[in-house]
């Protein structure tokens, strides 16, 4: 058994990664870089984005603020894009982070990449060696740090991101266990914003914190380079004494966790534990016809801890509410046949999707395995009780994702040609000048 620290390994293991030899984790990052900034694309006109635009934007600098013509210094940057990547809830998730995993990483390494005039090659590498440190601890840490109320997408995502950064910048060893004790210390994100603006700030402040991490170590500023194994550090913090911290690297890179257990890039707007049951309202009334003046009552059943991102116990105010609560997306899938970005907005909830998902209870089948980072241990069965007593179900299992997140992109971007070729330009991009020709086309104005 090693006797080196574990903090240190892991930072071995950032360094001395090389995803380019996994042609297949290259090719879905690529996927997953068009998938995430459609959704920074799309969350630009957001309020609550303006506001931090307005707050944060008059500084001076040359990192790019994503759909729109402005440029800041790089911390606002990470924090803005960061934050309008996550404010629809249509960013990618991954089951070992139980979380959102690119935003997390991609607004404040792409404001380093860009700078250093690094190449998209290390760009892309750097990113996939960020979700799997990211990945990996969250995996190390165990269920009870999401269930007690932490959002690990931003717990963890402060280390992924100033691991990227670490990894693309070829940090020395030392200094890569301080920028990751650095960011561990920011650590930040309770669950009990979901549902408010705050939740997409999370991921904005996240990136701010970990590109705060590197740039201070990077600059000889010191840390505790010990962070995942101190007896007062990470896990003892945050893990509820459900940690394994054997998991950090047991298998790293093989495979990649950008492909196993994978991104699942989302296919509606709204969180992700509610994807089965639009999936199950949506077929239900393709298969069944039936209509809501039929409907007396629904039950939707999940696997323990298969709605705990989800609010409960009260009934959405706007669309923002409405992206965590199951009962509205499933009384919108039945209605209107389809999610858009449009029915989770800010605008106030529709009174007859309110109406029908006051008929929605839900609960737990407490025989079934609990949920964990298998994604296929996730579930829901839709019970419609109609009029005339007769019950209709409904089982659907796993989470639905696209492959192709085209569509995505182009009603994010409300087809706005400016930004029609970002999509080819990530899939061929390799060179430093392709990813400032990437930037580029990403710093116009959406709308």
């Amino acid at each position: 058994m090693s006797t080196t620290p574990l903090t240190r390994l892991l930072a071995e293991a950032i360094l001395t990664s090389d995803p380019h030899q996994t042609p297949e984790a290259i090719a879905r990052a690529r996927t997953a870089l068009i998938d995430i900034f459609a959704c920074m694309l799309g969350g630009t006109a957001d309020k609550s984005t303006k506001i931090l635009i307005d707050t944060f934007a008059s500084a001076s600098g040359e990192a790019v603020i994503v759909g729109h013509d402005l440029r800041t210094d790089a911390f606002a940057a990470a924090l803005i894009n960061g934050h309008s990547g996550h404010v629809l809830d249509y960013d990618d998730v991954h089951a070992s982070v139980r979380g959102h995993p690119t935003i997390a990483i991609i607004p404040a390494l792409l404001t380093v990449a860009i700078e250093a005039k690094a190449s998209a090659d290390a760009f892309i590498a750097a990113y996939i060696v960020g979700l799997e440190c990211m990945a990996r601890l969250g995996l190390a840490l165990g269920s009870k740090h999401y269930e007690n109320g932490f959002h690990s997408t931003a717990t963890l995502g402060t280390i992924g991101a100033a691991a990227a950064i670490a990894h693309l910048l070829k940090f020395p060893t030392e200094t890569t266990t301080v920028a990751l004790g650095l960011a561990a210390t920011q650590s930040a994100g309770l669950r009990l914003q979901f549902g408010y603006d705050a939740k997409p700030l999370h991921t904005g402040l996240s990136n701010r914190a970990g590109l705060t991490a590197a740039r201070l170590a990077q600059a000889g500023f010191q840390g505790a380079p010990d962070f995942l194994e101190n007896p007062i550090g990470f896990f003892s913090a945050f893990s509820f004494g459900m940690e394994q911290p054997e998991r950090v690297l047991q298998d790293w890179g093989s495979p990649w966790q950008i492909l196993t257990p994978g991104l699942t890039l989302k296919a509606f707007p709204c969180c992700t534990a509610s994807h089965p049951v639009a999936v199950g309202a949506l077929d239900l009334r393709q298969e069944s016809g039936i209509t809501v003046e039929e409907i007396d009552a629904v039950h939707i059943t999940f696997p323990p801890g298969g709605d705990a991102a989800l609010i409960a116990g009260k009934a959405p105010v706007t669309g923002i509410d409405a992206r965590f609560s199951a009962e509205y997306v499933f009384a919108a899938a039945l209605i209107d046949g389809s999610l858009t970005i449009g029915h989770f907005d800010e605008r106030p909830t529709r009174a007859d999707l309110l109406a029908l998902s006051a008929k929605v209870t839900r609960g737990h089948d407490e025989k079934a395995r609990r949920l964990s980072p298998d994604p296929t241990t996730r579930f829901v069965v839709i019970d419609v009780r109609l009029s005339n007593g007769h019950v209709i179900s409904k089982r659907v299992e796993g989470l639905p994702s696209i492959s192709d997140p085209s569509e995505k992109f182009t009603d994010a971007t409300r087809g706005n040609l400016v930004f029609a070729e970002i999509p080819s330009v990530i899939r061929s991009m390799r060179t430093a000048d392709d990813l400032q020709t990437l930037s580029a086309r990403l710093n116009q104005k959406n709308g």
